[in-house]
């Protein structure tokens, strides 16, 4: 018997359940830790039983997946909205640092599964390393054009990293030590613009005084 189309209202029950798995494991992860994940906890809150869960995904490797994409999505846009107020490469410094801070800060699950690699088995498949990548190329090529005007020999693939050791390395820190504060605030928080300060000193734009 050949399978029917799934009706309109199906679909949109199947999509709801599918957000509600995800919602219930970042909460999970957000409590326990990312690693804590397990489909027998998962099931309980979402009062189903955990064969269930399988006709939604294949396992917690594909809601790791799942959520990788979604976090690394949503990271895009956060840094995209931000930079709508950037005037300057200056601008763009500050919002880099300052904007991972902020989404680890929102969002410390999905920081924690895309950027510090939690769960030594998960792998990401191509199709989300895609993603992540993607974005990563993109930075790239954005310092590159900006390169032109900076007094540097850096690479843009280096800049680019540069900033992403720094971001990471305050975020981390501040988040082990003050994760109540807001970005800015706190031992580690309040170095955002001394960090700047050395940066721009290192990479003044052409024609400017040292």
């Amino acid at each position: 018997m050949k399978n029917q189309p799934t009706s309109p209202r199906r679909q949109r029950n199947r999509e709801a359940t599918i957000q509600n798995i995800l919602n219930t494991a970042r909460t999970i992860m957000r409590e326990e830790g990312v690693a804590a994940l397990s489909m027998q906890e998962l099931a309980r809150r979402m009062d189903m039983r955990a064969p269930s869960l399988y006709n939604y995904f294949s396992g917690k490797a594909e809601i790791y997946d799942t959520l990788f994409r979604v976090g690394f999505t949503r990271y895009d846009e956060h840094i995209k909205g931000l930079m709508k107020a950037s005037t300057s490469w200056h601008d763009e410094l500050r919002i880099n640092i300052e904007g991972y801070m902020s989404f680890a800060l929102e969002n410390p699950e999905l920081y924690q599964l895309c950027f510090e690699h939690p769960v030594p088995s998960f792998v990401p498949s191509q199709e989300s390393l895609q993603v992540s990548f993607g974005i990563l190329n993109r930075s790239y090529q954005r310092a590159e054009r900006f390169k032109k005007e900076l007094g540097t020999k850096l690479t843009g693939q280096q800049i680019v990293d540069t900033i992403i050791a720094i971001s990471h390395g305050l975020t981390a820190m501040h988040i082990s030590n003050e994760p109540h504060l807001p970005v800015g605030q706190g031992r580690f928080g309040s170095l955002i613009p001394v960090v700047l300060s050395i940066l721009e000193k290192s990479m003044p734009i052409k024609g400017e005084n040292n």
